[in-house]
């Protein structure tokens, strides 16, 4: 009973923390909107300056709203993957499926040259990087759900999705050895990740794709739970382990899959956030890991967000950069307590 009021209050904190920092993320900028202003302008009310209203609405709130669906998504397949895997180190990009957008974005940016100018015009827009990033990540999906039904073993599936993640960044390697320098900076841009620039029609496919994987993840949680203790462990409980497997595969491969293509590849939110849940609560429960990885993860993409503005400056840090600064040393904490991870 005193662990779950604990809880209770964790998340309530943890909550209130996320909806403070996304009136702060909006806030923030290289023009500073005080808060009072931010909340008058979502409210729907007139503000003092009409310039604010509108960066708030076209650019602040898309780019928040963002951030919040990218850390959640992240962080929940990455929870997903370490469970699956029973394996610390696992994220959301273990199957391979960044390496496979990136291949899709690289065949876009990089290798455009060899197709017709009015080919190229078209699959350089922003929905065709999106689409090849998507049918990157789609057929690398593919091949992983394909070995899968063919692999009794589930680290055989790891490995196999590291070795696609290695072909496709090889290929990805030749595609940026004969590229133009032009090309080479568009596709680096994109492998920093970028929360803003999005449009609402963007934001809302992202919003579904996010609410998919989500509720397929929900669907999961008893699964995982049985999970926890191994393959013939689950089995004997009674769980159909290979259709388990495949919901948790495309549940992380369309979490991971869309974001990718929308905001580009985001570093180390997926492999840090359960652990930090999990530290946290004091937990192995899924039921609760589920939401308190979720809260976690908008609050740390939101937090990222926040750090990459500089006050009053147009000087904006690469998201992917930041993520890094912060994630790193607490996957290295977790590498040398080893024994957080049994």
């Amino acid at each position: 009973m005193q662990k779950n009021n604990r809880n209770t209050g964790l998340f309530l904190l943890l909550f209130l923390v996320v909806v403070l920092l996304f009136f702060i993320n909006i806030s923030m900028g290289s023009v500073a909107i005080p808060l009072k202003e931010v909340f008058k302008s979502l409210m729907g009310q007139n503000t003092n300056n009409e310039t604010w209203h509108y960066i708030i609405i076209n650019y602040r709130l898309p780019k928040a709203i963002t951030a919040i669906l990218v850390g959640v998504g992240l962080s929940i397949s990455g929870l997903l993957m370490q469970t699956l895997f029973r394996n610390p180190l696992a994220g959301p990009y273990v199957l391979g499926l960044s390496s496979g957008s990136s291949l899709g974005v690289a065949f876009v940016v990089l290798g455009t040259g060899i197709l017709p100018a009015v080919l190229t015009s078209l699959l350089l827009s922003p929905f065709g990087i999106i689409i090849a990033s998507c049918l990157g990540s789609f057929l690398v999906l593919l091949a992983v759900l394909f070995v899968s039904q063919r692999l009794r073993d589930t680290m055989a599936i790891l490995i196999v999705g590291l070795m696609f993640g290695s072909f496709s960044s090889a290929i990805v390697g030749v595609f940026t050895y004969f590229s133009s320098a032009e090309a080479l900076q568009k596709f680096t841009f994109w492998s920093l990740g970028n929360l803003g620039n999005l449009s609402w029609t963007s934001i809302l496919i992202l919003f579904i794709s996010v609410t998919v994987g989500l509720l397929m993840s929900l669907f999961c949680i008893k699964s995982l739970d049985a999970l926890l203790l191994g393959e013939n462990y689950a089995k004997s409980l009674g769980l159909n382990y290979k259709k388990a497997r495949v919901i948790i595969i495309l549940a992380t491969s369309i979490l991971a899959g869309s974001i990718t293509a929308f905001a580009g590849p985001i570093a180390f939110v997926g492999l840090a956030v359960p652990h930090i849940a999990k530290l946290v609560f004091q937990t192995s429960k899924h039921s609760v890991l589920f939401w308190s990885t979720l809260l976690f993860g908008a609050l740390i993409m939101l937090l990222c967000d926040s750090v990459t503005h500089f006050p009053e400056s147009t000087i904006t840090l690469p998201i992917n950069a930041v993520t890094s600064i912060i994630g790193a040393p607490v996957v290295i904490w977790l590498l040398v307590r080893k024994r957080s991870f049994q």
